[in-house]
């Protein structure tokens, strides 16, 4: 019960238009710096579009949405989440008008585009699949800050496996749905970034590497997938072929990666172990630990 409760707690806080104001709070001070300097007026316009278009408007909606079909705050039945998904895709494209018109920061523009975009990826997956937007949610920010941060902001990568057991001890998504939504999102977010800042000419502050962002997006997301893969696969002495991938991850990215990318392999891969123990004998995880 007690599990139940803290993971119910980490769905609530987790909840995409939620989550974004705090990491959207830290990509618009990391924004507002300019030669060293702080400018408060810029942050203060960054803030109130990411948190009208990314945050408040969508909330708004699906609360209403919520208490329309007077179903759940997760809105479970994968019918229902078709519409407040287009009213999000409409959100964040009016938020990417906005900032584009003003022009006070390029790298916020080019984001907003992109969830918008990423939405729209999601709703169209919807249609067969009920891929985690919980997920999906946190991976853009982050994926944002990765861009931003190198590997300080694949750390907040850690929320991740975190937020996988959350979803799935709560039965609103399967292993795989939880995965796929980070997955999808991660790569989704630092790609189109690279291809609209490149369209649109954008002038944006200095960003990390496409490939160190891949390398990183790689560590942050490959000992997930091992122990999904795992949870699913019926073979004898799960968790001997677990540490196996395990230490042919950490070489392989010894002998190719910065070490950065090799402390936020084994940060993750921690974060996913201490999930995995905490998380009792009914996760799929737990048993690919216990399993001999």
């Amino acid at each position: 019960m007690e599990r139940l409760k803290i993971a119910k707690a980490i769905s609530t806080f987790t909840n995409p238009p939620i989550l974004c104001i705090p990491l959207f709070l830290i990509i618009c001070l990391i924004l507002s710096f300019e030669n060293g300097a702080f400018d408060f007026y810029k942050f203060i316009a960054l803030e109130l579009i990411s948190l009208v278009f990314a945050s408040v408007l969508p909330m708004a909606i699906i609360l209403h949405w919520v208490k329309k079909l007077d179903t759940d705050s997760d809105i479970s039945n994968r019918e229902d989440r078709f519409t407040p998904l287009i009213v999000g895709i409409v959100s964040y494209f009016i938020g990417f008008l906005v900032s584009l018109f003003l022009g006070i920061d390029h790298f916020l523009t080019a984001l907003l585009l992109c969830y918008a975009v990423n939405t729209g990826v999601v709703l169209l997956i919807t249609f067969k699949w009920k891929i985690s937007v919980h997920t999906t949610g946190l991976s853009g920010p982050v994926g944002a800050l990765i861009l931003l941060l190198g590997p300080i902001g694949a750390l907040f990568g850690i929320l991740y496996p975190i937020l996988i057991w959350s979803r799935v001890t709560l039965e609103k998504h399967t292993m795989a749905q939880a995965v796929a939504g980070g997955v999808q999102g991660f790569f989704l977010t630092v790609l189109e970034m690279y291809l609209y800042i490149w369209l649109f000419r954008f002038d944006v502050v200095p960003l990390t590497p496409l490939l160190e962002c891949i390398w990183l997006i790689l560590a942050v997301i490959f000992t997930p997938i091992v122990l999904g893969i795992l949870s699913y696969i019926n073979v004898l002495n799960k968790k001997m072929l677990f540490v196996a991938f395990e230490i042919l991850g950490l070489i392989f990215f010894l002998m190719y990666c910065p070490l950065a990318v090799v402390v936020v392999y084994i940060a993750i891969s921690m974060t996913c172990i201490l999930v995995s123990i905490y998380a009792g004998d009914d996760y799929a995880w737990f048993n690919v630990m216990k399993s001999s």
